[in-house]
């Protein structure tokens, strides 16, 4: 049999009303987990920065397209990449600047996204290039630079995927197009110049992460900013196609 307790709902102790007290210490985790969106909301991740240590950082300009929250600077020239059939993929730099954004994360948790970074970029780029080491007519060459990235927090991440304030926050946030609570992330600068002519054809700094529905994504504290990884280089290959 379940035990009623008094729950006051109006001041001065009128409008008393008689709930099960199961009913009410169901709603304390939806309670708990909706007031940690809200302090998510105020206080997200900071955006990416033109970071000041990389080569075209000078160059970079708000971005004012429809794309700005993932890629908030660019730099851009007339190009047609059609002309080009090599690519050199330089070895991915992980960004030593005081201005980085890797908060706390690890040496280790480092070098595994820059490495995993390396091999997801020079692989999809295969299906559009020629991947070359030697500067040539019609060659790009690649700089990559992991400049920040956040790891998951544990179990939360998978838990908001479960959660019904959780699910709520993260399916608006899918509408949206933005991070998934309790996920990680990754933000890093692209270059791309002429191999030849070593002239700058096109910057941009980007944050990826995956889709806020994304469960797999939330499993293990570096997937979500791997996920990240594979998404930015598929829409770098779609972009110089």
């Amino acid at each position: 049999m379940k035990r009623l307790i008094s729950v006051p709902t109006g001041h001065r102790g009128i409008g008393r009303t008689d709930r099960p007290a199961w009913q009410i210490g169901r709603k304390a985790p939806g309670l708990l987990t909706a007031a940690l969106c809200t302090a998510l909301v105020a206080c997200g991740s900071p955006p990416p920065v033109a970071y000041s240590g990389i080569a075209s950082s000078s160059q970079l300009v708000p971005n004012k397209q429809d794309d700005s929250a993932k890629i908030p600077y660019r730099y851009s020239t007339q190009v047609d990449w059609r002309t080009y059939n090599r690519i050199i993929v330089d070895p991915v730099v992980i960004y030593p600047g005081s201005d980085n954004q890797f908060g706390d994360m690890s040496a280790p948790d480092k070098l595994e996204l820059a490495n995993y970074m390396q091999s997801q970029f020079t692989e999809k780029l295969r299906s559009r290039f020629i991947v070359a080491t030697d500067p040539a007519p019609n060659t790009l060459r690649l700089r990559l630079t992991l400049t920040g990235a956040a790891t998951n927090t544990a179990v939360l991440s998978t838990f908001a995927h479960f959660d019904l304030a959780g699910n709520l926050y993260n399916g608006v946030q899918a509408v949206r197009g933005g991070e998934g609570m309790f996920t990680g992330s990754v933000t890093y600068t692209v270059e791309i110049y002429d191999a030849l002519a070593n002239r700058l054809l096109s910057a941009f700094v980007t944050k990826q992460y995956p889709g806020a529905l994304n469960i797999g994504a939330s499993l293990g504290s570096l997937a979500a900013a791997k996920t990240g990884i594979e998404k930015g280089a598929d829409a770098l290959v779609a972009d110089l196609k």
